[in-house]
């Protein structure tokens, strides 16, 4: 009996896995490790946003697929404030963090053999991953004109602030790309999780007017709270845009059962209604990335973009592993850039996410 292969063949290892080696040197460490690998929130939650989860944590019915109409507010409220949005005619959707939709979006759109999923040339590995699992092709380029006569391009991601490089793309640049796959009949989403993190440049939204000309049409703006409120462990994200669209993975969705608990629901409210929290968070951000900047630029490496985010994407002009091992020796612990697609084979990516001790002493050990 010929069984189909199983769906985790169409899928590489897992990205973080093939830092193990790299880790169990650097926790080696007489000092242990400082971990500047996976970007992961160090902060506690804010208070007022553990308190939401609390009073809401009576919840024994099921929650609404949709969101709450309070949830449903706050996001509108916080994309237009944000993104420059006009909440007339904006669909708007919470997810189970912003890993899962990226990973699924090209299967809820329907995406499939023979389409084509368009990436950055240096990426997140999720958007792959996720054409991968629809069974499409993708497609790394930062310029659609190289594209040529491609057929089937179906979906387009764009990520700015960039993962890895903090890379912002300006509006002019989003509106050609919003303009091409509206000619063509795809899909434009934009992965915009790193947007109220710029440092030397000021991101802009897809929502913008200034990139969709006030029109949502087959555009998706796609947030986490992860990194704004160090909620990456309640799984808090939402997708906004196109209201055909949103109604389209709100129906999928539905039967799925991909839900947001009530409780993180509330908790969602009350983070996007509060910005003290998010604005203490991003001063701790920029210093660390005063510090961390200047450490390894002080130990040769050039830092390259990251004018905005949470990553300094940076090179010693040789293989990101031995880049990787040079720093685990010292331990501490970076992301390959291979990680990112092969452009990323003599960088690696830094997180700003530590300790503010950890950060502090990440300059001695470069010079050690």
């Amino acid at each position: 009996m010929n069984r189909p292969a199983p769906v985790s063949s169409r899928l590489p290892d897992f990205t973080w896995d093939t830092l193990d080696a790299a880790a169990a040197t650097a926790a080696a460490h007489p000092d242990g490790l400082i971990n500047l690998s996976m970007g992961t929130p160090v902060d506690p939650v804010p208070t007022v946003i553990r308190q939401a989860l609390a009073d809401a944590s009576d919840a024994p019915g099921y929650p609404l697929t949709a969101g709450t109409p309070a949830l449903r507010d706050a996001i509108a409220a916080w994309v237009a404030r944000a993104c420059g949005a006009g909440v007339d005619g904006l669909g708007v959707l919470p997810t189970i963090g912003s890993k899962e939709l990226v990973a699924w979006l090209p299967t809820l759109l329907g995406v499939g053999p023979g389409d084509v999923v368009v990436v950055p040339s240096v990426a997140y590995p999720t958007y792959e991953d996720g054409a991968r699992l629809a069974g499409a092709t993708t497609v790394r380029t930062d310029s659609l004109t190289a594209l040529g006569p491609t057929p089937r391009v179906r979906l387009v991601w764009v990520n700015s602030p960039g993962n890895p490089t903090g890379r912002v793309l300006p509006a002019a640049h989003l509106r050609k790309v919003v303009d091409w796959a509206r000619e063509r009949g795809a899909v434009v989403a934009s992965d915009e999780c790193y947007l109220p993190l710029g440092w030397d440049a000021e991101p802009v939204s897809i929502l913008s007017p200034d990139v969709c000309g006030g029109s949502y049409d087959g555009v998706l703006a796609v947030h986490s709270l992860s990194k704004r409120s160090n909620l990456a462990g309640y799984r808090a994200g939402f997708v906004a845009g196109d209201p055909a669209l949103v109604a389209e993975l709100l129906k999928i969705r539905k039967h799925a059962g991909m839900i947001v608990p009530a409780p993180v629901q509330a908790a969602m409210v009350a983070a996007l209604g509060d910005q003290a929290h998010a604005d203490a968070q991003r001063e701790r951000y920029r210093a660390r990335r005063e510090q961390l900047r200047a450490a390894f630029i002080d130990a040769g490496f050039t830092v390259e973009h990251s004018e905005a985010g949470l990553y300094l994407w940076m090179t010693r002009d040789e293989d990101c592993w031995e880049t990787v091992d040079w720093l685990a020796r010292r331990g501490i612990l970076v992301a390959a850039g291979v990680f990112y697609g092969p452009a990323g084979s003599r960088h690696v990516r830094a997180a700003l996410t530590e300790s503010d001790a950890h950060i502090a002493a990440v300059a001695g050990r470069l010079r050690g």
